[in-house]
């Protein structure tokens, strides 16, 4: 029994060529926009991927690209088919195209649907991401002689003043490296050097943080230095002072700023997908109707169209037959018949040669 069976008049077969005709056009637009959003994604993550250790949530952007491209070319090639499958005469012509090209929609939308998926899945991983990368940058926000990461002290900076955030957790991640550069140091200096011994590691280690730190909503100049210790500034409170720099850390920061950009593509990548969906299913009846149309002989008749001509049990079960079949023809060699002489045909052959000895006239003397 036919899946989603369907009767069609002339008049609705030419209406539903018409109407697919215009919902492709759509879908190539549709398609653009998916092309945009991977430009768009990609360049958000260029802005920031020095402060990332992973660069995996590229494989979205690209995704994006690929099924963006992949529906302006497939859904253009759609139109133009729809556009002729109005009249039976053309339809003959994308008869035999018409199901390799429904094949193909199949995968797209199937990818489609896969990079909404993405959007949803690559939350853990850009945590973890961010994590690293921004240690990582931490650790090198000091090295502005080193080529490869003089530009890290720039895009933190950056980073912290653009999303009002500090440190990777917050501020006082600060606290757990040596930012500053031993270029600037006071080596003559006894508290200086005192400190440079009193790590195992030799670093240089201070309550301080860097000026992006600060908090424009601060009403008093900002406090950068000796953040641990309320008596080395008159009037403060650490606890009171709680504009004096930004509390929030930057791996939340930006981690919120990347899920808001994911989810809002994440949905529009989902409502493209049933766009698709509705077109390739719409195309399904249309092909299966111009057929039984041509079976029928008749233009002007009723046809019936479907989404699958038997149910989904027989379905899947001829085509693991038809698979099955297919593999069997790899294993000709095997056949124990093979190479074994035909005694029935042999001795056909030696009579037929008898017979036309036997039927040459004789020669007389």
């Amino acid at each position: 029994m036919a899946v989603g069976k369907v009767t069609f008049t002339k008049a609705e077969r030419e209406k539903l060529a018409e109407l697919l005709c215009l919902l492709n056009w759509i879908s190539v637009a549709a398609g653009a926009v998916l092309f945009g959003l991977g430009v768009f994604l990609k360049i958000e993550i260029q802005k920031w991927q020095e402060v990332m250790s992973d660069h995996g949530i590229v494989c979205v952007s690209y995704t994006l690209l690929a099924t963006g491209l992949a529906a302006c070319c497939i859904n253009f090639l759609g139109g133009k088919i729809c556009l002729d499958c109005a009249d039976t005469n053309k339809f003959l012509r994308w008869k035999l195209v018409m199901m390799p090209y429904i094949i193909c929609t199949f995968f797209f939308t199937c990818c489609v649907f896969l990079g909404a998926l993405m959007c949803y899945s690559v939350h853990r991983q850009l945590e973890e991401s961010l994590l690293q990368g921004l240690l990582q940058a931490m650790r090198y926000y000091k090295d502005t002689n080193i080529p490869g990461r003089c530009y890290l002290k720039k895009t933190v900076d950056l980073l912290q003043i653009q999303f009002q955030c500090c440190g990777n957790s917050g501020y006082r991640d600060w606290f757990q490296v040596q930012w500053i550069s031993s270029r600037y140091l006071d080596m003559t200096n006894s508290a200086v050097m005192d400190r440079l011994r009193s790590h195992l590691e030799g670093k240089y280690l201070t309550d301080n943080v860097p000026f992006s730190c600060c908090s424009t909503f601060s009403p008093r100049p900002c406090i950068q230095h000796h953040l641990s210790n309320s008596s080395a500034h008159f009037n403060y409170d650490q606890r009171s002072q709680q504009l004096n720099l930004w509390r929030r850390g930057c791996r939340q920061t930006l981690l919120d700023h990347y899920t808001s950009i994911l989810q809002f593509i994440g949905i529009t990548v989902l409502l493209i997908w049933m766009f698709e969906l509705l077109v390739l299913t719409g195309v399904r009846y249309l092909q299966t109707a111009m057929e039984n149309v041509l079976r029928l002989g008749d233009p002007d008749s009723e046809s019936d169209g479907w989404i699958l001509e038997n149910s989904l049990a027989e379905t899947a079960r001829s085509n693991f037959n038809i698979i099955k079949s297919l593999g069997k023809c790899y294993h000709v060699d095997d056949d124990p018949n093979i190479n074994v002489p035909n005694v029935t045909t042999e001795h056909e052959m030696s009579s037929q040669t008898n017979q036309r000895l036997s039927d040459r006239p004789t020669m007389t003397s």
